[in-house]
């Protein structure tokens, strides 16, 4: 217990919200297309037109100043965005964008396992790569530790790339020894054109669906796992790219094919989209920077959806603030978990958050693995950020944010169905838990920092 509460001990997460110039207003916001940066007219019309269509003019301003302030990488007008959710919905689509693949794939995953799932996406990636088509692949060493090494020395014997993010062996580091700083972004690029990314790892944890009219989980069976992905076509996909390929270069990966990593771009929608990358050598997580300003710019509502809740005292902060001044604050969080510690490191705050206003739900019948969120309707973020520690400190991460009533609404929606098959914990529910309950949560607490 002392060696618990050293570490405990280290649980200091510095202040990563810099002061923010805020801009004059939206018109000082330059977005970019297809042919880069647009002009300042070109940018205040789409805005306008946006602000129009989406019936909340004040909510988009305040938050296009915010993005504007805070992130580092382009607004970019013109793309479609798909809401993918559950595994088998998401497979399918990127299945059937890997078979039209003619010039490149690039994977960067987290998990990638040796199960049904993911033997099947090796089979239709060696047989592109097997038509001409490059396959890069960046694979977590943690993530895939239970994945054999025959099952990637196939892939690599195939011709398929394949780099090893952060080995555990220290003696096949290319790129020094970071052995906790893990790449939990799970990216999918076809030719340049089409990306996805979100939650969802290559497992078949996920092969189950948990929305069906009749969807009923057995007594004894395994839970189905519930996530969220975004299938993104449109100019922004070369920001997701060039993440790629820093990655792939940052961690001293064979050089890549030559191929058009970087194709000519059309506007294939009306969505305004922000790719963020958040790494441990950054100054602080643009992604955690993003969305703390985002929490307190809220006027209406907050709805989260989180698998891994650990929040940090900023957070708690931005949540609780937000009921003060009248925000409708919801937090979706799981019921079940694979990872009791982090459960409970974040259920030893539901007292705190219950007594401050913030509605807390959990997910039943399925083991939520959603990081996602919607913002007075017009901001909203879909990734593979969870509100933890890890995610904000340790992890490569990525989210995109998507700006607009449209989408804001597809989110809301998306929140809502979640929302049908859960059950909401209250204060005094709250306060009847057991003693192991208690005695759990604070162990899960003083290891906060480390999961």
């Amino acid at each position: 217990m002392l060696c618990l509460a050293l570490f405990g001990a280290c649980s200091a997460l510095p202040t990563l919200v810099p002061d923010m110039a805020r801009h004059d207003g939206p018109s000082s916001v330059q977005l970019e297309g297809a042919d880069g940066p647009l002009s300042p007219a070109r940018s205040k019309a789409i805005l306008e037109r946006i602000e129009a269509e989406g019936g909340a003019k004040d909510f988009f301003d305040l938050h296009l100043r915010v993005e504007e302030a805070v992130a580092g990488s382009p607004l970019v007008t013109g793309n479609h965005v798909e809401l993918l959710q559950n595994g088998p919905k998401t497979y399918e689509s990127m299945m059937e964008a890997i078979a039209s693949a003619r010039d490149h794939i690039n994977v960067e995953t987290y998990i990638f396992d040796d199960e049904e799932v993911g033997q099947r996406f090796a089979e239709v990636l060696i047989a592109r790569q097997r038509a001409g088509v490059q396959v890069n692949l960046i694979r977590d060493s943690v993530g895939t530790i239970k994945t054999p090494d025959e099952f990637f020395t196939r892939l690599s014997d195939e011709g398929i790339k394949i780099v090893e993010f952060n080995p555990i062996n220290p003696l096949t580091a290319k790129a020094g020894w970071e052995v906790n700083q893990r790449d939990h972004r799970k990216i999918m690029i076809i030719d340049g054109r089409v990306a996805f990314l979100g939650g969802i790892n290559i497992a078949s944890v996920y092969a189950g669906g948990s929305f069906s009219a009749d969807f009923k989980v057995r007594e004894g069976a395994v839970l189905p796992w519930r996530d969220t992905d975004l299938r993104v076509e449109g100019p922004v996909v070369a920001e997701l790219q060039k993440l790629f390929i820093e990655a792939w270069t940052e961690q001293n990966g064979p050089p890549l094919a030559a191929r058009h990593y970087f194709p000519p771009l059309q506007a294939k929608g009306k969505e305004l989209v922000r790719a963020i990358g958040s790494s441990p050598e950054d100054p602080y997580s643009l992604i955690y920077v993003t969305l703390i300003s985002a929490l307190r710019s809220a006027q209406s509502e907050i709805w989260l959806t989180n698998g891994y809740f650990a929040p940090d005292p900023q957070l708690l902060d931005a949540l609780k603030s937000a009921v003060a001044r009248g925000v409708d604050v919801r937090l979706l969080l799981p019921g079940h978990t694979d990872s009791w510690l982090v459960f409970y490191a974040g259920r030893a705050y539901y007292g705190e958050l219950l007594k401050a206003g913030v509605k807390l739900y959990q997910r039943r019948d399925a083991l939520l693995h959603v990081k996602s969120a919607v913002i007075d309707g017009v901001w909203s973020t879909v990734g593979s950020t969870n509100l933890d520690w890890r995610s904000f400190l340790h992890n490569h991460e990525v989210n995109a944010v998507v700006l607009g009533n449209d989408f804001g609404e597809r989110m809301r929606a998306a929140f809502l169905a979640d929302l049908a098959q859960s059950r909401q914990v209250t204060l005094e529910q709250w306060r009847r838990r057991g003693i192991d309950e208690r005695a759990k949560e604070v162990l899960g607490r003083l290891w906060e920092y480390w999961l």
